[in-house]
């Protein structure tokens, strides 16, 4: 025995980047910012994440009052950008969830870990399923308790469009443009050098930059050689306003929006036809969803209608069939024909 030395060393353990804990951590990032962590912070996201919000905040509800206004706002938002909506279900309102855990049972939620903001700090409590709220879209098999955003499921499309404003970004905050160089001959290499460091975001200035060295028994510089030439970028070769507008249409088409909608030379008639499809083969749906979940927690019969509040539908076409059903009915009337069964033979029920 060698003292104060011991026998055996003793191994340190230390966390590794590669850890669970940091593996924890970068899963969990990506879970709340998505896998580009930006795409949603442009004006294309955030337009249909406001289309989905303001949609759903003018449904009618039936069945109860909890589903307010603001609730039906906050999930709509909630559901763009994280393809769920969590809320904890009290006697007054609906408290939504700014953070959850859940554990299930034959795929089914039977517990809820949750995190309820508050002012000064959020407070962490356990729940039932029957006392959650839980909106979800896009689940998929493996998890059908999870839902999915969409951006999350056109990563490619949200990650090309990021990239791209990126890039006009740093174009225009940091390129020279509208710049220009006037070649300086017998140029100290360290004063050029400083020179070029100060062309980064130079906007309308002359700038000075060598071109052509003298030599020692040579002459003055080519006359030529001291024209002015332009430093602005050219982006049409790079195609940029196109692949933008392209990548702008992929991300509306995953958030159910016609690209026609945004189209410079659209007109009303697709307008409205945009708005029709958002609010029947998207929202609508949606709607449906969450009205069932409702109506399993709830305890009632609960309906929402997004179609009557945004009229999506052709309203002269709607006034059309209506007169020609009324027209039909009194001759089928006349006739002698039950008008039920009149209705039954087209398939027409409500």
């Amino acid at each position: 025995m060698i003292w104060p030395f011991k026998r055996k060393q003793e191994v340190e353990t230390r966390a590794s980047g590669t850890g669970y804990t940091a593996q924890v951590i970068a899963a969990r990032t990506a879970y709340i910012t998505g896998t580009g962590g930006r795409a949603e912070l442009t004006a294309t996201v955030q337009g249909a994440v406001t289309l989905w919000e303001n949609g759903l905040s003018v449904a009618d509800v039936e069945g109860t009052g909890l589903l307010t206004r603001r609730a039906l706002a906050i999930a709509g938002r909630m559901l763009a950008l994280r393809g769920e909506a969590v809320f904890y279900i009290t006697d007054e309102a609906l408290i939504p969830v700014s953070d959850w855990d859940l554990s299930t049972r034959l795929s089914r939620p039977v517990a809820y870990r949750l995190s309820l903001p508050d002012a000064g700090g959020g407070k962490t409590m356990t729940a039932l399923a029957d006392e959650v709220l839980h909106f979800r879209i896009g689940a998929d098999a493996s998890q059908p308790w999870y839902g999915t955003a969409p951006l999350k499921r056109a990563s490619l499309s949200a990650d090309l469009l990021e990239v791209i404003e990126r890039a006009l970004v740093e174009v225009y905050g940091d390129a020279p443009l509208g710049s220009s160089i006037v070649p300086m001959p017998e140029t100290p290499e360290t004063d050029l050098a400083q020179i070029a460091r100060g062309f980064r975001g130079s906007r309308g200035r002359v700038l000075v930059r060598e071109s052509v060295q003298v030599q020692a028994a040579g002459g003055p510089a080519p006359a030529q050689d001291w024209r002015a030439n332009d430093l602005t970028p050219d982006l049409q070769k790079a195609m940029m306003d196109k692949t933008l507008d392209q990548a702008r249409d992929q991300i509306n088409a995953a958030f159910g929006i016609l690209p026609g909608l945004t189209n410079k030379a659209t007109t009303g008639p697709m307008v409205r036809e945009a708005q029709r499809h958002l609010a029947q083969w998207t929202l609508q749906p949606m709607a449906e969803q969450m009205a069932e979940e409702a109506t399993d927690k709830l305890g009632s019969a609960i309906k929402l209608d997004l179609m009557r509040p945004l009229q999506a539908f052709d309203a002269g076409g709607r006034a059309r069939a209506a007169a020609t059903v009324i027209q039909a009915l009194a001759q089928a009337k006349e006739a002698g024909v039950d008008p039920a069964t009149a209705l039954k033979l087209v398939d027409w029920s409500e």
